[in-house]
């Protein structure tokens, strides 16, 4: 092996390691032909429904606003949801590049073409392969609200339940013309929601995506607000499934 695949996995072992998943937690990449994605599976039960935690944006841009050369998320907050769900099937589920970068992975695929054709077929291609022909509730956080709403929209085949939200981002256009940031050009985008069983829960003191885009999307239906939360901080929250 070169040197260079022996400095990737070195690399993929220390991001792995940064999080102490519960010891039922198993470290799974899933290769769905474009990118490997990182995913955490506890699986007990071949016919219970699959909860799948999709994680956000992650660190794909500095404190100046530049795009950063790995989007590997720096809080833990997605996965310890994934830790404290009870249920038989829990995944918590990385986006394209965090964690694991892929040879075919490029900075678009983190900033204008985070929502692409590309990225949501590959993670489409992922929930598929978690989900085994099993019910599944799609839990995204911010950007991962998105990406599965996408999901859901893109391939009505596979059986998700529900679709839950949390901080999440259900339209990038309004979002960045929000902020007068660039557009994400490479990205396809959700006008209507999915007509899915759906909870969307909105962080009373978020000024990433703030609460008047929330109930712009949500119409106010099936919306709640976690009182004293922030984006990045829910404290001990946990949402119910």
């Amino acid at each position: 092996m070169s040197r260079v695949g022996i400095l990737l996995i070195l690399l993929l072992a220390g991001c792995v390691s940064d999080w102490h998943a519960p010891d039922d937690f198993i470290y799974n990449p899933i290769d769905t032909g474009i990118f490997e994605i990182a995913t955490w599976q506890k699986i007990t039960d071949t016919t219970a429904p699959v909860h799948i935690y999709i994680e956000g944006d992650g660190h794909a841009f500095n404190g100046r606003g530049m795009p950063t050369a790995d989007p590997t998320p720096h809080g833990t907050q997605v996965r310890e949801w994934a830790a404290r769900d009870a249920a038989p099937n829990v995944v918590y589920m990385a986006r394209p590049c965090q964690y694991i970068m892929s040879p075919s992975c490029n900075t678009s695929d983190w900033t204008d073409g985070r929502f692409s054709p590309r990225v949501i077929d590959s993670m489409a291609t992922a929930v598929t392969q978690v989900a085994a022909a099993r019910p599944v509730v799609l839990i995204g956080y911010s950007g991962g609200a998105l990406a599965a709403g996408l999901i859901i929209q893109k391939y009505p085949q596979i059986n998700v339940e529900k679709w839950i939200t949390i901080a999440g981002v259900l339209n990038h256009a309004d979002w960045t013309e929000y902020f007068g940031d660039s557009p994400l050009k490479s990205s396809i985008n959700m006008d209507t929601l999915p007509r899915i069983q759906q909870t969307h829960y909105v962080a009373e003191n978020d000024q990433t995506v703030p609460n008047s885009l929330s109930f712009k999307w949500t119409g106010g239906a099936n919306t709640v607000v976690v009182p004293g939360a922030t984006h990045d901080d829910f404290g001990q929250w946990q949402p119910e499934i």
